[in-house]
């Protein structure tokens, strides 16, 4: 497993040789697993502070499982402009698929498909990632690794690439505490985080995450807070 982090970090950095981090934001690790047919709601902050100030984005979700295996989500993002005020910034699907029964294999594996295009401007972005979960007893490791293509009136066409990845510690259901890394062109983000599920009656269920990510790049101020709620049904 160090082996495949090792790795995986290496080929971001490679593939991530001709992008730009500016547009990068620490969002979310995803878990490779899909619920029978589930239905979700999804609200997601995140709040980055650097030397050229705050940048704060909120994402509104609903998803639909296809199949047990599928999910389908789309997505409404909203940030905030040099003027302070509140709009809307780009419109998200996102594809979910689930490859392997979780706990038959030595890793739980599955892909993630993801179109973005911006509100104001004929800018385009397609992301495709393997996602993977391995538990070692009460601890848990989840790696991302995505390419994203931009494309655009305002962008360069341009490849970029993304690896992130979740360390935790499944004390409780409620409250799961670890760490989180994510690397990117000219980015290193590493910081404590904290997860949580409270499930009610069949599959429907309350997740929360917490998260602090610092920047380690240089003498530059560069930090992100991020949280989320999804009830799933």
């Amino acid at each position: 497993m160090r082996r495949f982090l090792l790795t995986a970090i290496a080929l971001c950095a490679v593939f991530s040789s001709n992008g730009y981090a500016d547009n990068f934001t620490v969002d979310k690790v995803y878990h490779p697993y899909v619920l029978p047919f589930e239905r979700e709601f999804e609200w997601r902050l995140t709040s980055r502070q650097n030397d050229d100030g705050n940048v704060l984005m909120q994402r509104f979700s609903f998803g639909h499982a296809l199949s047990e295996f599928m999910i389908l989500e789309t997505y409404l993002v909203g940030a905030r402009d040099e003027n302070q005020d509140f709009g809307l910034e780009s419109y998200e699907v996102e594809l979910r698929w689930m490859m392997t029964e979780q706990g038959r294999y030595w890793a739980d594996w599955a892909t993630l498909f993801e179109l973005e295009k911006q509100h104001n401007t004929d800018d385009w972005a397609v992301k495709a990632g393997i996602l993977t979960e391995k538990e070692f007893g009460q601890f848990s490791l989840t790696t991302n690794i995505s390419l994203v293509y931009e494309w655009g009136q305002t962008v360069e066409n341009e490849w970029e690439s993304e690896f992130k990845a979740k360390f935790r510690y499944r004390w409780i259901p409620e409250v799961q505490p670890g760490v989180e890394v994510y690397v990117a062109e000219d980015f290193i983000g590493v910081g404590p985080a904290f997860m949580g599920i409270k499930r009610y009656d069949r599959q429907k269920q309350l997740k929360w995450e917490l998260g602090f990510i610092a920047g380690l790049n240089g003498d530059s101020k560069d930090h992100t807070l991020r949280m989320s709620l999804e009830y799933e049904f």
